[in-house]
């Protein structure tokens, strides 16, 4: 159609999931249920409903909350704290928020909008991409926890504050808590003083960055000190039709024996695998059960292809006819010529071809960088993929040789850059810039594609998982490439956070969900708490990890200034004391001008930090 919409959209391609398609059938029938037993005053007093959502209304636990208030000056304080906690989140949330729709607007990415998509937003097991239905107990159990907190901690300084409370209680949507509240007496409410109502709207997200730092303290002390990684190379993945695939090796094996001696970890089985000799490799896999596998050096290319004439699962046979069977026959065989010609069996074919490529690091020019600048000078507009072959007089075989001569430089340092646009050579010479977030390093502008011509090579056709680097990010012993930003407790809480999505924002090759779903394998307990059992372990760092994470995504989200979050509220009596304290008539319209402006601009830019980068790449 020429209007550019198509003229059917099936419901998966709609919702984004054929798992969300379900969901929000169910999520119909289920409301339609609800409906027709309110409709039938079936329903019994204590519950209501809000749509789709029921509420379940209590006046147990009031006496409890009055107990518990009595140190008052005590709970004052630790809300005191909580409000200026919350006046700094709140201005960090509207400026992240403006800045991603800004964002949004000007740069739509596609790997941002992966993490962006609306079911991806939304904290369900198995709708949510990057949190496995083996996450879902961790998940609902620190769901539970961060609402009872925060619902209480409302509740309790309610009666600090001397306001009545109406009732407590839960909010269902089916069998999911979609929330907890606590329903305070209008009038009393009112009557409060505006610093009284100030502190009972920050106690609950507080509470939650208490519980937060409570269960993460616990997570990266005795509990990731308990756990270690099992012997073995860990694999995460494994190639369709490579070695490993037709051996039988799956993810979520261990490599425990080359040849019938022990493997130690990940780089052991590379080192090793690379110095054996022989087509056939006998591995033991588990510690209790030995394959034989063939021997062949295997390509794996990005998802996206590759800037070279190569695709997963091509076999590399020869280079330059000479055979090659490993890694460090390939680059020996290759030795410092740039170009070489590769006899391949293709994956799809069982004939072999030859392939002339350039090998060296595959970069991708930045706009406006150093290195288009120079080439752009000398050889015209450059808008593909480009293979670096000599760097500073160097020869290079990847990008991370590229990387380890920059840094060998300073800012404004001129070199020679050698390599290929397609078949033509190119050699221009460069002034290094400086790189604008890292003071005094070198930058020569551009991106890696990876590997070697944008390429990786396997004798093995596995991706090995980093288990050692998630442990030591969760406060494990171990070595780990983010050492300087685990060393302090608040590195390691940033680090928690980003790890369900540590894969897509390029942090390690794979997300991380919690000790489940498969990786178990991976670790073992040890220590004191060994007596446990390794399960008992696994579901007690599970349901912290999953504790903290809900938490402080909690008290983040509430923070928003926008009505009808706690940032809200706390946006209107803080508006109110501000104006109240200038030499004006300040008037309730000018506080309602001045949250509904913020509330709107909070609301416009979620919805455009959602939604843009999918209108804008359509």
């Amino acid at each position: 159609m020429e209007s550019g919409f198509p003229a059917l959209i099936s419901l998966p391609e709609l919702f984004g999931s054929e798992t969300l398609t379900w969901v929000v059938l169910g999520l119909g029938i289920y409301w339609a249920a609800v409906i027709g037993l309110r409709n039938a005053d079936l329903l019994p007093d204590y519950v209501g409903t809000q749509g789709p959502i029921l509420t379940f209304h209590t006046k147990r636990g009031r006496e409890f909350l009055d107990w518990l208030s009595g140190p008052k000056r005590f709970w004052r304080a630790f809300a005191n704290v909580g409000i200026g906690v919350s006046l700094v989140v709140m201005v960090a949330m509207f400026g992240f928020l403006l800045l991603a729709a800004i964002a949004a607007f000007s740069s739509p990415e596609p790997a941002a909008s992966e993490v962006q998509t609306p079911r991806n937003v939304l904290v369900i097991p198995g709708v949510n991409d990057f949190l496995p239905l083996s996450a879902a107990p961790g998940i609902v159990f620190g769901l539970l926890v961060g609402l009872v907190v925060h619902e209480g901690a409302h509740g309790l300084l309610c009666r600090v504050e001397d306001i009545e409370i109406e009732s407590m209680g839960v909010a269902m949507l089916a069998i999911i808590p979609f929330g907890a509240f606590v329903e305070p007496d209008h009038e009393s409410s009112k009557e409060a003083s505006r610093g009284g109502q100030t502190r009972m709207f920050a106690a609950g997200v507080t509470a939650n960055f208490l519980v937060t730092i409570i269960v993460f303290a616990l997570l990266f002390g005795p509990i990731a000190g308990s756990i270690a990684v099992a012997p073995g190379a860990a694999v995460g993945g494994v190639e369709p039709g490579t070695p490993a695939d037709q051996a039988g090796i799956e993810p979520g094996d261990r490599i425990t024996a080359l040849e019938g001696d022990p493997v130690d970890d990940n780089e052991d089985l590379v080192e090793r695998f690379d110095a054996l000799d022989g087509e056939t490799i006998s591995l033991e896999v588990n510690g209790d059960e030995t394959l034989e596998m063939d021997r062949e050096l295997q390509v794996i290319a990005p998802p996206g292809g590759a800037p070279v004439d190569l695709e997963s699962g091509d076999v590399i046979v020869a280079v330059d006819g000479e055979s090659v069977e490993t890694e460090s026959d390939f680059f020996a065989a290759i030795g410092d010529e740039e170009r070489v010609t590769l006899t391949v069996e293709p994956t799809d074919d069982g004939d072999t071809e030859e392939r002339e490529i350039p090998i060296g690091g595959a970069v991708s020019v930045v706009d406006d960088g150093p290195l288009e600048s120079a080439l752009e000078a000398d050889y015209g507009t450059i808008d593909e993929p480009f293979v670096i072959t000599q760097f500073a007089d160097e020869r290079v075989h990847s990008y991370e040789d590229v990387d380890a001569l920059i840094g060998e430089h300073e800012p404004g340092d001129e070199v020679v850059v050698a390599g290929y646009l397609d078949d033509e050579r190119l050699e221009t010479t460069v002034t290094l810039g400086e790189h604008t977030r890292q003071s005094g390093t070198a930058f020569l502008g551009v991106t890696p594609l990876g590997g070697t011509s944008g390429v990786d090579f396997s004798p093995i056709g596995i991706q090995l998982y980093p288990a050692e680097e998630f442990l030591v990010m969760l406060g494990g012993e171990g070595d780990g490439s983010f050492t300087s930003l685990t060393d302090s407790f608040l590195g390691k809480v940033a680090i928690a956070l980003l790890l369900p999505i540590a894969g897509v924002v390029d942090l390690l090759p794979y997300n991380f969900a919690g000790f489940t779903g498969g990786i178990e394998n991976f670790f073992v307990a040890t220590g004191p708490l060994a007596g446990l059992g390794d399960g008992t372990v696994f579901v007690i760092a599970n349901l912290l990890f999953w504790t903290g994470w809900i938490n402080v995504q909690l008290g983040f989200f509430n923070l928003i200034p926008a009505f009808p979050l706690d940032g809200g509220h706390i946006l209107r009596t803080t508006t109110e004391a501000i104006l109240s304290r200038l030499p004006i008539d300040a008037t309730r319209g000018m506080v309602r001008a001045v949250t509904t402006t913020v509330g709107l601009t909070m609301l416009f830019s979620f919805l455009a930090m959602l939604f843009i980068p999918w209108l804008l790449a359509s």
